[in-house]
């Protein structure tokens, strides 16, 4: 069996976060462990392609490119430090190959053999971008304050509080402009599932020679899965986080989940402070940039768990123009 019957207005690219790819609280993030998990999302995921959509997935990558980067830097001693745009490409890597090799595994269970292939994607940003001066994206492992303290004095990195989760390490996250290896993506995602600008991609810069350079950065990968469905013409951007809809007042007693979301509703909903920068703030701004470049289409928001009911319109949360 090969992939079923589809057609463009079931086209659609999924963002899939990079904590949902590793076991949340769990003291041991080993390869093995995250095979474990990446095999149960592929699950999920093999149920979409079932179901007919033609599917492109964009992973994060904040826990796995700053333990990467830990790793290389611990090791300096021995090895030479890896730049972190190599280090983002390294996760990509390996991510892609959990992903590819675990989804194949669920789909073949269910008589599909659509190929499934990873790109190592590079995403142009600019130099000038005002992120270089101001980090915000959240990478690496959590800490205690105390613990978030000593690694800030002897690393210089910059660690904030990560959304009452623990405290973290922080790089520029620059917007993504251009997707390096679009028309590849395109021409695999006639007869594959597509696994393309993980982690948003790796960072580049272009110099005037037009020759590509990588950059210390990590690109927000919804904002990256916006950018690449506005490019293939996806019917619906699926982004998939841990909470089933999207909340004003979260975690309080007056919480209010939303059923949906017109591009003006959230942006008021943004201006008044309601989503968690580093969470669920940019998932709205990339629900909203893709809504707006393509009216009649939508954006769904749910967790990973309720992906087909909220494509079918039973749950999660819809942003539209």
């Amino acid at each position: 069996m090969t992939l079923n019957k589809t057609n463009d207005n079931m086209k659609i690219v999924v963002a899939l976060g990079g904590n949902a790819l590793m076991e949340s609280g769990s003291a041991e993030t080993t390869s093995e462990n995250q095979h474990k998990v990446v095999m149960n999302t592929c699950n999920y995921l093999a149920e979409l392609v079932e179901r007919g959509y033609k599917m492109a997935i964009v992973h994060g990558n904040g826990p796995q490119v700053g333990r990467i980067v830990l790793a290389s830097e611990y090791a300096k001693t021995v090895t030479p430090a890896m730049p972190f745009d190599v280090c983002g490409a390294m996760s990509q890597g390996y991510i892609g190959y959990h992903i590819q090799q675990c989804l194949r595994f669920t789909l073949l269970k269910r008589g599909i053999k659509t190929p499934v292939a990873t790109i190592l994607t590079q995403v142009l940003v600019s130099k000038d971008d005002q992120a270089f001066d101001n980090p915000t994206k959240p990478i690496g492992p959590f800490y205690s304050k105390e613990e978030a303290k000593l690694v800030a004095d002897k690393t210089g990195y910059t660690i904030i509080e990560d959304s009452g989760r623990g405290y973290r390490r922080v790089v520029p996250s620059p917007k993504p402009i251009d997707i390096i290896e679009l028309e590849s993506v395109k021409e695999l995602l006639k007869t594959a599932i597509v696994v393309t600008a993980g982690g948003g991609g790796i960072p580049v810069i272009q110099g005037e020679d037009g020759e590509l350079t990588g950059i210390s950065a990590v690109i927000d990968k919804d904002h990256a899965a916006s950018l690449l469905a506005f490019e293939l013409e996806a019917d619906t951007l699926l982004i998939l986080t841990e909470v089933e809809k999207v909340a004003l007042n979260y975690n309080m007693p007056n919480q209010i989940n939303l059923d949906k979301m017109a591009v003006a509703e959230a942006e008021k909903h943004i201006e008044q402070g309601h989503f968690a920068p580093g969470s669920m703030l940019p998932k709205i701004q990339a629900a909203i940039n893709f809504v707006k470049g393509n009216p009649g289409k939508r954006a769904v928001i749910t967790s990973l768990f309720k992906a087909v009911d909220a494509l079918e319109g039973k749950t999660g949360t819809i942003i539209s123009c």
